[in-house]
């Protein structure tokens, strides 16, 4: 049965890159599922109630949870489109790390704006901004602004080796 880490948060949060490195550092049997790859690339849907990509990255998860040793699911995943959809497919699961970047919407744009290139800036950020975003599931933990993402790494896999 595989173990599922979930890392979400709002857009300029530093969650991919977290994400893209765990995932690195965990390996072989391990299965990455960004949403903004399902949702913009795959699928190039709007991130709206009832879109393609929630299904898709349900089913996506359910083969993962099936078939790898690690998940790690990342993404902005808003409660009120993915909530839903995350309890349900995420109490199938023996173990799941939750985290969500907890940030003022000031230290995402200053996040954001440190990357060598965006496609959007502060004005859609400050569209999608959902502050205090959690969904309710009991181990999820709160990341805060003072966390370096050399820190949440280290975090992510502490909880993995307590397990």
């Amino acid at each position: 049965m595989s173990i599922v880490i979930l890392i979400r948060g709002n857009s300029g949060s530093g969650k991919t890159v977290v994400a893209n490195k765990l995932h690195n550092i965990l390996g072989s049997g391990t299965l990455l599922i960004s949403q903004d790859i399902v949702r913009r690339e795959m699928l190039k849907v709007k991130d709206r109630p009832n879109n393609l990509a929630i299904g898709l990255i349900d089913n996506i998860l359910s083969y993962g949870i099936s078939n790898c040793d690690y998940v790690i699911l990342e993404g902005i995943l808003a409660e009120n489109k993915y909530g839903s959809m995350l309890r349900q497919s995420l109490s199938k699961v023996e173990k799941t790390f939750a985290y969500y970047y907890d940030l003022p919407f000031e230290e995402t744009l200053l996040r954001h704006n440190s990357k060598p290139f965006t496609d959007f800036g502060a004005k859609e950020m400050q569209s999608w901004f959902t502050a205090k975003d959690f969904i309710g599931l009991e181990n999820e933990k709160a990341i805060k602004r003072d966390v370096t993402e050399e820190k949440m790494i280290e975090i992510i896999l502490e909880d993995l080796n307590s397990n």
